[in-house]
């Protein structure tokens, strides 16, 4: 018989630099829940419970650290069984945001305050995935009108 957890665990991830610092801000959450940090492996050195592999400018490159990331990232689901991804992007966490989908886990994408009147990539893709979608601006309801417009975690 499986015990089943009392507390639910959130897997927060991003990529290293001002996506991450964003989700520290939410950091608050440890309070509370069950929490692991998953970020890239930067030169300047981050303080995180499981570390992949930045990406690069080369595609070719880009494809074989996908494939390594993905593969680390079921290690860390296996381990970890978290019943919530959040991020604020970028490449670094579309591993999470698959096997989140692929369990029905909830998938919760933040925007990144960064951007105001246009959205990334990561999230103009996540959009369509994602359980819970917020913005950090008003004016970004206008590209994605699903979403909710949640102000500034910082």
């Amino acid at each position: 018989m499986t015990k089943k957890r009392k507390t639910p665990k959130i897997c927060l991830i991003s990529s290293s630099g001002g996506h991450f610092e964003q989700l520290k801000m939410l950091d608050v959450l440890s309070e509370n829940y069950d929490v692991f940090w998953v970020t890239e492996n930067a030169d300047y050195g981050v303080s995180a419970d499981y570390l992949m592999r930045q990406t690069r400018p080369s595609r070719i490159a880009n494809l074989i650290i996908m494939i390594f990331n993905f593969m680390l990232a079921i290690k860390i689901w296996m381990k970890e069984r978290p019943d919530y991804v959040i991020t604020t992007g970028t490449l670094v966490a579309l591993p999470m945001a698959i096997l989140a989908k692929v369990f029905k886990k909830k998938l919760v994408f933040i925007e990144t305050f960064a951007r105001i009147y246009d959205g990334t990539r990561a999230g103009k893709l996540m959009y369509k995935h994602a359980d819970l979608f917020i913005v950090q601006w008003e004016s970004l309801k206008e590209i994605y009108p699903e979403a909710v417009f949640g102000g500034s975690i910082y």
